[in-house]
């Protein structure tokens, strides 16, 4: 759970600070194969029943970090096999992003109804009552489900009055929106890698942190220490991820510690984009498509594509905010590394399709750039804030909170085109956006502009971020407070749309 310190959240930052730190140092990579005892140090495991188990596990955690694959359990591999792939500024990701290290799952229970201690052997028995299937029985003075009958309708829990029964779902599984999580012959989770749209829900969902994305916080830190031109830009979603008293221009001055050059705020690219999907909205609703859905989100996007590709061309065509902004650094800076820094594990799918290479050339979420911090040592307490330009809009901020980047081209159109009617529908978390869909597909929202977040709370919920939603909430407003403009039809950037495109 974000925001809530857990073994979990350590064992990935450790990972993070150690790989950066090795990066930094300009070792050679083949000492990451003794990272795994830094993190799991003594002789006694920490939580699992193995130290050797926990080293295995922290051993593929750092793999991962450094854009690898898992190891083959079956065979003989060394962690540093094929690190130097990985030792190149241009290595890219490759599918799968999302991945379940085998031996840390604990191949949970799959939907399944269990009796607690709560049972009081009532005499209403009612849970025995609405079974249609007589799985519910008596065994010395409680209720017993048999699983060989029981169909999982749930009648039982909801008919007894203590709560005596709980339905058991696998987290991970249920945190899926694009059902596409099964298990194996042992009962671990495996990935449907061609439904899976790299949300990264299931990530933070695991209670075991079996799962893990990949990373290119190396590949990033050796950029800088070779001395290249290396420019961060960060999602809006940033704001107090980092301390609740971090300003843009405190996060500014923290990056250029850290060896970046400059950082841009992507909520200049947000309001560009806010214009552009106005002026799309405005122009083919209703006369070239029904309704039109936003473009910003990458796991709503490739659901929309996967699952409705009838409706697919209805999404904006408008560049989303990284990629607008990552195009306004290359024109000023055409030999520069672009670093795109937010909440998304989908960003990074997103970032290596091949119309988009050439503009970001790496993604890092919050918890990776944490371990940058980290490996660094930077105390933001004692940062001295610099002269930031804070040029990102209120409403381009907003653009990180669910509702917020309809709520910003809304205003742009009834600004520019007050005769336009805009009715806008919203989801938030992948299964109410394919309801949405569902909805649409019927003609249900014909004439909407429909807004799509694949988590729960928007950008601000995304898989690689730190706070918990109420934080981040609350972030997020205080920084749109700060911006010295309000609209995105006040940013100096909103004509350049076009000419980024």
């Amino acid at each position: 759970m974000r925001g809530v310190p857990s073994l979990i959240s350590d064992i990935r930052k450790s990972v993070f600070r150690e790989v950066a730190k090795m990066a930094y140092s300009g070792e050679d990579y083949s000492n990451a194969i003794d990272i795994p005892y830094s993190i799991v140090p003594g002789d006694r495991p920490l939580h699992r029943e193995s130290i050797f188990l926990e080293r295995a596990i922290a051993g593929e955690r750092v793999r991962l970090a450094m854009g690898l694959p898992l190891r083959p359990v079956d065979q003989r591999h060394l962690v540093t096999e094929g690190m130097d792939q990985a030792a190149i500024a241009e290595k890219y990701y490759e599918p799968p992003l999302i991945n379940i290290i085998p031996y840390a799952c604990h191949a949970c229970p799959t939907n399944q109804y269990r009796v607690t201690e709560n049972c009081q052997n009532c005499l209403a028995a009612s849970c025995q009552k609405v079974c249609p299937k007589g799985a519910v029985s008596f065994v010395n003075g409680k209720s017993h489900i048999d699983p060989e009958k029981c169909i999982r309708c749930g009648k039982c829990a909801n008919a007894c009055a203590y709560h005596a029964i709980i339905h058991l779902e696998r987290p991970c599984q249920a945190a899926c929106g694009m059902d596409a999580i099964g298990q194996d012959a042992q009962g671990r989770a495996v990935i449907d890698q061609d439904k899976c749209v790299a949300c990264g829900q299931c990530l933070v969902s695991c209670p075991f942190g079996a799962i893990a994305d990949k990373s290119q916080i190396y590949q990033v830190v050796r950029s800088i220490v070779s001395g290249e031109e290396v420019i961060a830009i960060a999602a809006p979603s940033v704001a107090r991820q980092f301390g609740k008293d971090v300003t843009m221009a405190h996060f500014d001055a923290a990056m250029k510690k850290l060896g970046f050059r400059q950082m841009v705020e992507v909520a200049i690219g947000a309001d560009i984009c806010a214009v552009q999907e106005a002026k799309d909205f405005v122009e083919k609703v209703p006369a070239e498509q029904p309704f039109m859905a936003t473009s910003c989100c990458p796991a709503w996007h490739a659901m929309v594509t996967k699952l409705f590709p009838e409706q697919a061309p209805y999404i904006s065509m408008t560049l989303t905010p990284m990629v607008f902004t990552a195009r306004m650094v290359k024109q000023n800076h055409p030999h520069a590394k672009v670093v795109f820094v937010g909440p998304c594990s989908a960003k990074k799918l997103e970032a290596i399709r091949e119309n988009i290479r050439s503009d970001v050339d790496f993604v890092l979420t919050y918890e990776e750039l944490k371990g940058m911090f980290e490996a660094k040592e930077v105390d933001f307490k004692s940062i001295v804030p610099t002269e930031n330009p804070n040029e990102g809009s209120a409403a381009g901020r907003g653009f990180a909170v669910a509702g917020g980047v309809a709520k910003a081209v809304v205003e742009i159109i009834n600004q520019t085109y007050p005769d336009v009617d805009v009715k806008v529908a919203n989801a938030e978390g992948l299964r109410n956006c394919r309801k949405l869909m569902l909805l649409a597909k019927a003609g249900k929202y014909n004439g909407y502009l429909l807004e799509g977040m694949g988590c729960p709370g928007g950008c601000i919920a995304g898989a690689g971020t730190i706070l918990s939603l109420d934080q981040a909430v609350k972030a997020v407003a205080a920084s749109q407070s700060l911006a010295a403009k309000k609209s995105s039809l006040e940013s100096s950037y909103r004509d350049l749309g076009e000419k980024l495109e």
